[in-house]
Parts: C-alpha cells; structure tokens; sequence
C-alpha cells in the first residue's frame, strides 16, 4: 500500500498541476494502470502540499479536518478520484490528437464553478485566483480544475504528449516540440539502455 512517503517521492513532471495530479497513477503507455499513489484522504492532503496545490498551513488544518470528520474525508477522496478520472480522459483524448466528450467537459465545468466559488482575485498575486478556505475538505481539488481548465483555453493544446515509456502525461516545453519522455532520468535513460542493450545484441549477433 501506498503512503504519504511514496506520494512525496513522485518525479512532478507534467508541467501542469492537473496533468501532475493525473500523473498520481502510474503504469505502461497504453492499457490500465496498474499502480496508484493517491490510496486515502492523507495522501491527497500530502500529494497537494508536495504539488504546491497547498500551504503547509493548510495541508495541517486538512489533516485535523479529516480526524473530525473521517466519514467526510472519505467522500472528499471519493471525489477527487472520479475527478482524475474525468481529467485523464480529457488530456489522454487530447494527446491522442482528438477531442474530449463534451460529457467530460461538462464535468469540469461544474467543478471549475464550485472552486471559483470558493476563490477570490488576490492583489498581491497579480489579481491571480487564489484559495483560502482550509475548512472545506475539497480544497486541494479547486487549485487543480482551475489548472485544467487554463491549460485548456490557454494551451497551445498540440503541446499535451504521453511519454513513450509509461502512462504519464506532460506539457511539452520544448522549443522544437520534440519531448518524447516524462523525464530523461527515467523514461528516457530507460529507452536508451534498451537500444544500448539491443545494439550490443546485434553487433555480437554478426
């Protein structure tokens, strides 16, 4: 089972809150995943610090939040889950190349209306959204959708890739747009040993 540890050793790679909260699910390219970070409301709580979708400040009033009221905390993390599920069918469909069901819009749409429900323009910030209420145990989601739906009206959206090695989704911010791999250190170190591996195999082979 996963734990708060693992969910902080994550590489943050999706340049994109919503793609780096999509990324909380690991596996190969296509197909199921087949492992998950997020396994409880602490997870949540300690995923959205590491991702900075929280203050520390917060992080710790949601956790005391979520030992008043655990029943609470379970259908906050109910949530969050089907959430995810809606933005990886969103970003997934659009680094495919095609368009998103408008019933997957839809649902953010209504999520993006409740969090800028809970925000207001902060002076300080630019005028920027910000989110303040850490009495509400949906609060690490409003940060998130908000980050969807600006990469979403913003994109440019031909910049929404898969890795080649696994299931995670990335920004590409590549000047020549030619990002394959959700990171070098991993994906990629892992496909070049593999050519490396094969090569050496070919040249013995002759």
């Amino acid at each position: 089972m996963e734990t708060v540890e693992d969910v902080t050793r994550m590489r943050l790679v999706g340049g994109n809150l919503a793609l780096d909260f999509v990324n909380t699910r690991t596996g190969p390219p296509a197909g199921a995943p087949d492992d998950d970070v997020l396994t409880g409301y602490a997870e949540l709580v300690a995923w959205g610090a590491y991702a900075g979708a929280l203050t520390a400040t917060e992080a710790t009033a949601l956790r005391r939040l979520a030992r008043e009221d655990p029943a609470g905390a379970r259908a906050a993390f109910a949530r969050a889950l089907r959430t995810r599920d809606h933005l990886d069918e969103i970003f997934r469909t659009l680094a495919a190349g095609k368009n998103p069901k408008a019933s997957a819009l839809d649902r953010l749409r209504d999520d993006e209306a409740e969090a800028l429900g809970h925000a207001r323009l902060d002076p300080t910030n630019g005028y920027a959204w910000s989110w303040r209420d850490d009495r509400t145990l949906a609060r690490p989601l409003w940060p998130t959708v908000h980050a969807a739906v600006r990469l979403l009206t913003t994109g440019p959206l031909d910049r929404i890739k898969g890795c080649g090695g696994c299931r995670f989704l990335f920004h590409d911010e590549s000047k020549n747009r030619s990002r394959r791999w959700c990171s070098m250190d991993d994906c990629g170190t892992a496909e070049k040993t593999r050519r490396y591996v094969a090569a050496r195999r070919t040249r013995t082979a002759r």
